[in-house]
């Protein structure tokens, strides 16, 4: 069982350009954050012909509650938060998940 703190982009004004920013600016801010045991991110896609309600989401995993709020509360999470602003033109939501496998015991 891990935590994950899930944010999820809206439709960005330029879409290149907000790749470009998360990959070369904000994944490595977002890398350095303490006891991120994981962090994935990726653009959707529509299974069928209804557009999904996000453009990208990401998740960042933490081993458990109390290494959550110690990420939350550094530093690098700060600058991480500030630069939403930079890249972000589509809004971001955010919220936290406690994840169980069904697969893994």
């Amino acid at each position: 069982m891990s935590i994950r703190v899930a944010v999820c982009y809206g439709a960005p004004e330029d879409p290149g350009a907000f790749d470009r920013h998360y990959a070369d600016v904000h994944v490595p801010l977002a890398r350095a954050v303490p006891g991120l045991i994981d962090f994935t991110w990726g653009t959707l896609d529509s299974l069928d012909d209804v557009p999904p309600p996000y453009y990208a989401i990401a998740s960042l995993y933490f081993a458990d509650e109390e290494a959550l709020k110690a990420g939350l509360a550094s530093t690098e999470m700060k600058a991480a938060g500030k630069d939403l602003r930079n890249f972000a033109t589509g809004g971001a939501v955010m919220f936290t998940q406690t994840e169980r496998s069904v697969l893994q015991p």
